[in-house]
């Protein structure tokens, strides 16, 4: 147990029977032998660009990272009391009064086309999000090379990407894929005119996003691939038509969760729990049980798009519920 806190002006603490004591800083300072060791350093205040590569068979994958969201807990998860909410995030040492939900696209570089499954925020993202494209360029992409975009489903922070705030088309060279159920329902005018308050403004964002493209964006459907090696994946239930993927290369293999949950630290160990995100919960639920079930029958690896930065590892189960193991982070391809 921790006794106490190490402070500025010195203090102790104990781990088992054993006391750590810390020393006032200006008296380490004062102890210490080389003028050089006191040069001051500018704090960074920022974190360097994140992206990460790994292999999937002979597929290049590279994640990037848009930055994160943060929000209170409550009512965050709809079907569940708010103190088992906090007691999870509790057991995974994360904060019990607001959750912080990450982004992170894929990029598939199959060797003769350059894929990006989904786009991020853009530059309608939060403050502490939108920081896609420098964290794409600084992995070495540019998007005039972009030879496809895939989207999984039409939220902002997977869609914004695609076209800036003043109009311009981000990826100008690229095909646009779209799940077909996810097309249907968000480019319906009846529908649109007969929806919910909080759905409008969805509507809305999607028709801003794709209205002057929509000639040419290329609906894919459920069990047929959308890109080369990457099959689409019926997912509904956050979306009508929330698409999940299904990345085989060789004798490798991945599972591209999508928004299938949110962060895992909830909706891993709890499936049936239910996000304030999704449209249809009853639906949602049974589409995370398939696909976790899944994931972990075949050992498959799996990406996540709210999972804490690089958002991939392996799925296993426990008991009625399941649990996300990391995949190790590795310096070589």
């Amino acid at each position: 147990m921790c006794a106490g806190r190490p402070a500025a002006t010195g203090g102790s603490w104990e781990i088992g029977n054993v006391r750590f004591t810390s020393h006032p800083l200006a008296a380490g300072a004062a102890a210490l032998a080389s003028p050089a060791a006191l040069a001051k350093a500018p704090l960074a205040g920022a974190q360097q660009p994140a992206a990460y590569r790994y292999k999937v068979g002979d597929v290049e994958v590279t994640a990037i990272h848009d930055g994160s969201f943060t929000r209170g807990l409550e009512g965050f998860v709809k079907n569940a009391d708010l103190f088992d909410v906090q007691q999870a995030m509790e057991d995974a040492m994360l904060p019990n009064d607001k959750i912080t939900i990450s982004f992170t696209t894929l990029v598939v570089n199959t060797g003769s086309k350059l894929i990006l499954v989904d786009t991020g925020n853009g530059d309608s993202g939060a403050p502490t999000s939108g920081v896609w494209m420098k964290n794409f360029r600084a992995a070495g992409f540019d998007p005039k090379d972009v030879d496809q975009v895939v989207i999984s489903h039409f939220h902002g922070d997977h869609i914004n990407g695609l076209r800036l705030k003043d109009g311009t088309a981000v990826f100008p060279n690229a095909e646009i894929t779209v799940p077909a159920p996810e097309w249907a329902y968000w480019m319906d005018d009846a529908r649109m005119a007969a929806a919910p308050d909080g759905l409008k403004g969805n509507f809305a964002m999607v028709r801003r996003v794709f209205g002057p493209m929509a000639k040419d964006v290329k609906p894919f459907e459920w069990g047929k691939e959308a890109a080369p090696g990457l099959m689409a994946v019926a997912a509904p239930g956050h979306t009508p038509g929330h698409t999940a993927f299904a990345l085989q290369s060789g004798a490798g293999r991945m599972m591209v969760m999508s928004d299938t949950t949110n962060h895992p630290a909830l909706f891993v160990r709890n499936p049936d729990w239910m996000a304030i995100f999704d449209m249809d919960g009853e639906q949602a639920r049974q589409t995370r049980r398939k696909l976790l079930d899944m994931a972990a029958s075949e050992k498959a690896q799996v990406a996540f798009y709210h999972a804490p930065f690089p958002a991939t590892g392996y799925i296993a189960r426990d008991g009625d519920k399941f649990r996300l193991a990391p995949a190790q982070w590795s310096a070589q391809l």
